[in-house]
């Protein structure tokens, strides 16, 4: 599944993208749209962007999992190697104190990801503060064409500004195709 970015003026060209979108296939709930304006997208009835989309929290938690079990292993390697509980000291031990400590981790992280901004959000927040709605389109394998073909058709005031293999990969970046599509190379 991908990820069609598009970036549309008004909310009433929304609605429309939004609608003709079911014309050519797509499910209402693979359309989600991210807007300072919650209340005029739940008026007209579009599914507005959820946590995972906004927050930068997979991002973070797994970049404090992992911090956390480098952490975790180093602390049980020089509990290993020192031995100040006695050699009689359980080895399982070893391996929850990595367990926990990755765990805490990840829940640091998350918890500092709920508090940023999603990461490959960064270079549309602007638009989107300018009043810009910003619509994140979950296409199926072979739907894509046929998105971008209707988009051109219909709504040419919408720009089509990233696609990403899906969204919720929390390590892909979109501006990094951006750039690439910008300089004429292959975007997909």
């Amino acid at each position: 599944m991908k990820c069609m970015y598009y970036l549309s003026p008004s909310l009433v060209s929304t609605h429309q993208v939004s609608d003709d979108l079911q014309d050519v296939g797509v499910d209402e709930w693979h359309v989600h749209v991210i807007s300072k304006d919650e209340a005029g997208l739940k008026n007209e009835k579009i599914h507005s962007s959820n946590w995972l989309e906004t927050k930068d929290l997979l991002r973070h938690g797994f970049i404090g999992a992992n911090l956390g079990f480098i952490v975790g292993a180093l602390a049980a390697g020089g509990l290993l190697l020192f031995k100040p509980f006695g050699p009689n000291f359980p080895s399982i031990a070893y391996f929850f104190l990595v367990v926990v400590a990755t765990l805490f981790g990840a829940w640091v992280g998350g918890l500092t990801g709920m508090d940023s901004e999603n990461q490959k959000l960064k270079s549309f927040h602007d638009d989107i503060e300018a009043g810009a709605y910003l619509i994140l389109i979950y296409a199926r394998k072979g739907q894509g064409e046929t998105i971008k073909t209707m988009m051109r058709k219909r709504h040419p005031e919408s720009r089509h500004i990233g696609t990403d293999r899906h969204f919720i990969n929390p390590f892909s970046s979109v501006e990094r195709r951006r750039r690439r599509s910008q300089s004429g190379q292959a975007f997909e």
